[in-house]
């Protein structure tokens, strides 16, 4: 055999070919089988399963013309006809009829129908409280600004609305009442003083607010902060902390509007209220000193106005009673000499013991004060007890 394959070799033509792998596949360790000797389809030796078939021998007519067995869908058909039947288009291949392709689309026709309306409706219908309005945004870029009411619009990502609180005022602290957030401020003297204040604010205009500055919160706190510099520079320490906070929010506010319009922030700036006004913590103490000396120089001279103003009241008292009695003079002398007579003795003598009767006949002194002593003993005595 060996001679034979070594022959087969040296020839090159096809056929020499054909019987050189015909000999392998004769030979016991062949991949194809023994070949048709072997008694079995294809290759198969003694009724066993048969290997594979010989690609380089010519089949046997009687062969090609036997029924083959069916060959079952390939895995790629069944992937594809489980797809099919769990989207509802099945068929009737499989068993698993019940909805044929029709329904099934009408079916996601309907429901596809369902989510543009819901989309559209939610998207382009918005309710707008009365304290608030609208600013709808196309694409990213301003569109208008709504007021209060149902508002129709494109439905999104084409239009947008976005809603702002135009009547809240809002309140920005600048500083802090505790020690941790210091805000020094020069004032007109050269002196220092920590402020702690709070800003109320409200949206004028939605637009600017929300599309004229990158931050506008953090704008109102530097425009507060400069415009309250600027205003305290022209007041002293004294004025700083004490009488002078109202004339000093007054103005802070103003700065503030002018400020913020040149700076079209669509802001209002509603009031500025300064909750602290103290010197800094390193001489605190000296200056509560200070403060306490000029509460009692100011309270002295309160009360030195008090007693001014007692005794100016006194004289204009006395001067009008003068006026009055000597108009009463001039229309009887004698009658208004007795009577201020009479007055004055007895302003005198009300507080001397004794008792003068003038009239004749009768005692010169009498004793009245002791008289009134002798019948009221009992009085004294329990009122010494007690």
């Amino acid at each position: 055999m060996n001679d034979k394959i070594d022959g087969s070799m040296g020839r090159r033509t096809p056929r020499g070919l054909r019987q050189f792998f015909h000999q392998i596949s004769q030979m016991a360790n062949s991949p194809w089988g023994s070949g048709p000797k072997g008694g079995g389809d294809d290759g198969s030796e003694g009724g066993k399963k048969p290997g594979p078939r010989n690609p380089w021998v010519t089949p046997d007519p009687a062969e090609q013309q036997r029924p083959r067995k069916p060959r079952g869908p390939s895995a790629l058909d069944e992937l594809l006809r489980k797809g099919r039947g769990g989207f509802g288009g099945g068929g009737s291949d499989g068993g698993g009829g019940g909805m044929n392709l029709p329904e099934s689309a009408r079916l996601w026709k309907w429901g596809v129908a369902a989510v543009v309306v819901l989309w559209v409706v939610f998207s382009s219908f918005h309710i707008v409280p009365p304290e608030k309005e609208g600013v709808v945004t196309r694409l990213g870029s301003y569109s208008r600004t709504v007021g209060p009411g149902v508002k129709l619009t494109w439905p999104a990502p084409i239009e947008r609305i976005r809603l702002e609180d135009v009547r809240a005022i809002r309140t920005m602290a600048v500083g802090s009442p505790t020690a941790t957030d210091e805000n020094f401020v020069l004032t007109r003297d050269q002196s220092i003083v920590d402020l702690a204040y709070e800003v109320r604010w409200s949206v004028r205009d939605p637009e600017l607010f929300f599309f004229q500055l990158a931050d506008p919160e953090g704008t109102i706190r530097e425009v507060a902060e400069s415009a309250m510099r600027a205003t305290v520079a022209n007041f002293d320490l004294v004025q700083a902390i004490g009488p002078g906070r109202v004339e000093i929010e007054a103005q802070v506010q103003q700065r503030m509007q002018a400020l913020l319009n040149q700076y079209r922030a669509g802001v209002m700036i509603q009031g500025i209220a300064i909750r602290q006004a103290d010197p800094p913590n390193q001489v605190d103490e000296a200056f509560k000193e200070v403060t306490a000396s000029r509460q009692e120089r100011e309270s002295a001279i309160n009360l030195a106005r008090a007693y001014q103003q007692q005794v100016l009241e006194r004289a204009r008292g006395d001067t009008a009673a003068f006026d009055k009695i000597y108009e009463q003079y001039k229309l009887a002398p004698a009658v208004t000499r007795k009577r201020l007579y009479y007055e004055t003795m007895e302003n005198v003598l009300s507080n001397v013991d004794k008792t003068i009767v003038e009239p004749n006949g009768v005692t010169p002194y009498l004793p009245l004060n002791q008289v009134q002593r002798r019948a009221n003993p009992a009085p004294e005595t329990t009122k010494g007890a007690q």
